[in-house]
């Protein structure tokens, strides 16, 4: 009996998996050719909420990739979006720093980039338009906030590790998505003063906002790969990852 329940759980598991979908999508900004990539539940009937995701700093690489197809397992339609373009992916802090710096020189750009990818997602058959959340690690949690910012019609965005900019004068009053950050404490590249003015920006800007701090939390304390960069400052953290994701379930509980 226990052999054949295992077995039973075994394809029940195997079938689960068998049902996520994904599509590239090709899209562009000007002249930049963007790639994203699209995922969902088939077995799911009718319209769901939709998920944006933003990648790190290295590019649209495979951990963006899994945190999308975690959220279609978890009943989204996901979308891992890509902002750097031209299939640019690195493992070189050097080149991620420069690419990303090219993006985020430029706000109004940068923001224009990021709610083409929520246009994608938009676009998909499957996704309840009016039910829409973004999320995103390190350069992609600054991403998500600077789509709130820029008035975006999001329930949510989700910032993990990310570099929290400041809300500018012009968002006050004008912030339609809830804020949820977040944040290691022993985050050496965000370092508390610019987690406070962070929070005080966003009090300014009368947004709905969240900032949970997990104690013992370095940089990039969400990916399980944080290591294999060979940055002491990156480091996982397997309670922090697994929190921080429950809070974000429960979070797009609260806002759909």
């Amino acid at each position: 009996m226990k052999k054949i329940l295992l077995i039973l759980s075994f394809l029940l598991a195997t079938t689960s998996q068998a049902t996520i979908k994904s599509q590239i999508v090709h899209y562009e900004d000007n002249d930049v050719q963007l790639k994203g990539e699209l995922y969902w539940d088939d077995a799911i009937t009718g319209k769901r909420p939709g998920v944006m995701v933003v990648h790190e700093w290295w590019g649209l690489n495979d951990y963006a990739k899994k945190r999308a197809h975690k959220l279609a397992k978890a009943g989204y339609v996901a979308f891992a979006a890509d902002m750097y373009g031209d299939d640019k992916v690195t493992r070189h802090a050097a080149d991620a720093k420069g690419w990303m710096g090219q993006i985020t020189a430029n706000t109004k750009a940068w923001q224009q980039r990021a709610l083409l990818g929520l246009a994608q997602l938009k676009n998909h058959p499957l996704v309840a338009t009016e039910k829409l959340a973004a999320i995103g690690y390190c350069f992609g949690g600054a991403t998500v906030i600077q789509m709130a910012y820029a008035g975006a019609n999001l329930k949510g965005v989700a910032s993990f590790h990310g570099s929290l900019p400041l809300a500018p004068e012009s968002s006050k009053g004008k912030i339609k998505a809830k804020i949820l950050a977040a944040h290691g404490a022993q985050d050496q590249f965000v370092p508390a003063e610019a987690v406070l003015d962070f929070s005080q920006s966003l009090i300014a800007a009368e947004a709905q906002w969240e900032v949970d701090i997990y104690g013992a939390a370095s940089h990039s304390f969400t990916n399980p790969n944080s290591a294999d960069y060979k940055i002491p400052q990156l480091k996982y953290d397997a309670q922090a990852d697994k929190r921080s994701w429950d809070r974000l379930m429960s979070f797009f509980e609260e806002i759909f």
